[in-house]
């Protein structure tokens, strides 16, 4: 066990992609933060994820938007299809309909996204296997204590641990709970190319909802969720059932969509049980109190079906750092406060973050609550 106590202005907990994220912008402004991962490495956890107009705007401000265009291709629009019958339902591009620009859609390498943020970051920002276990107010500080006995100091502490947070939990939220969807997510490689286009393949049959979207030229990401939790447990286990049991479900799609599925290694499977907010609780609970805050799933954990969650995590890391920016803009220049004068500046540019933040993520989570309440009578 380590005794050692050390000091930073910023603490960000979770090295995922609001921590990293946050982290980052921050750089961006000169401001140097300190983030603390349990994991003993980069966590990059899922294959891909799907990014909107909304998350590349952000990607822009942080500088690396750019980068990551030349590795994804854009997404122009979405084909659905009934599995059982194997019938195209709807096609449609990704346009605005009232002012007929395209959206901005990509689906985007979660490990290639992760090590660009933090490739971009000083050495020594990110702390591996240093676990957060407990919270302690100490005038206008807060002292984290970790679970190798180390004790840190920090004028600021933000929570980007995810749906089991501990920050959050300290600020009063409730457990995330438990969707009766579960999901299992995959990645297809095809050395030769895919030919698949540029759509996002969607298809739905009785109590399931399933899509692949190509990545690049030579990989495709794909998800399946369905309607019961009761095999989960069994699944996560034995990922070769895994497979078989998504193959099961294809019905009369069509043979190449059938082979995203076949050629993807067991080992890229991952499966897991559906987690959200309810949103009432984003309306009432305290996204920030004092000199403390959350973003990112720690704060507003939905369901995948709108294709928001890593992109509003986004979102949160560059409205955080422009309320933090505020708070520490004349320490930046030298101008000298009393440690009373920083903690309420600190104090009130997260107030302002959380309030700007609160009705975002509660138009975003609600919507997602609504597909879980319309997706009910499946699970019955």
């Amino acid at each position: 066990m380590s005794n050692m106590e050390m000091t930073a202005d910023i603490v960000i907990v979770g090295a995922g992609i609001a921590g990293l994220a946050t982290a980052l912008a921050l750089h961006r402004l000169g401001l140097r933060s300190l983030v603390l991962e349990s994991s003993s490495y980069l966590r990059v956890n899922g294959a891909a994820f799907t990014t909107w107009t909304n998350a590349w705007k952000a990607l822009d401000a942080l500088g690396i938007g750019d980068s990551l265009r030349v590795a994804h291709p854009r997404i122009r629009g979405l084909v659905s299809y009934a599995a059982e019958a194997g019938v195209k339902t709807v096609e449609v591009e990704y346009v605005h309909k009232s002012t007929g620009v395209e959206h901005e859609v990509r689906c985007l390498r979660r490990k290639l996204l992760a090590e660009t943020l933090s490739n971009e970051l000083p050495s020594g920002t990110i702390r591996f296997s240093f676990q957060l276990v407990s919270i302690e107010e100490s005038g206008h500080l807060k002292l984290l204590h970790l679970a190798d006995g180390t004790t840190i100091k920090t004028k600021v502490l933000i929570g980007c641990d995810g749906v089991n947070s501990e920050v959050a939990k300290w600020l009063g939220f409730k457990k995330a709970a438990f969707d009766t969807r579960c999901a299992i997510r995959g990645f297809a490689v095809y050395e030769e190319g895919h030919g698949f286009g540029d759509k996002f393949v969607n298809f739905f049959g009785e109590g399931f909802r399933s899509g692949v979207v190509p990545c690049d030229d030579n990989s495709i990401y794909w998800f399946f969720s369905w309607s019961s939790a009761t095999r989960v447990k069994e699944l996560e286990e034995n990922p070769l059932k895994m497979k078989e049991f998504v193959l099961s479900k294809l019905g009369k799609l069509p043979d190449n969509i059938k082979d995203v599925f076949r050629r993807t290694k067991v080992d890229d499977l991952v499966c897991s049980q559906l987690r959200y907010r309810a949103p009432w609780e984003i309306l009432w609970a305290d996204i920030s109190k004092d000199n403390v805050c959350v973003s990112g799933d720690a704060c507003h954990p939905m369901t995948p079906d709108l294709g928001q969650g890593a992109c509003s995590a986004l979102e949160d890391g560059i409205v955080l750092f422009k309320c933090l920016a505020e708070a520490f803009a004349r320490s930046s220049i030298g101008e000298k406060c009393s440690e009373e004068e920083e903690y309420e500046r600190i104090k009130m540019s997260l107030g302002k973050y959380a309030k700007e933040r609160r009705w975002r993520a509660f138009d975003l989570v609600s919507t997602a609550y609504l597909v879980v309440i319309c997706n009910s009578p499946l699970r019955r």
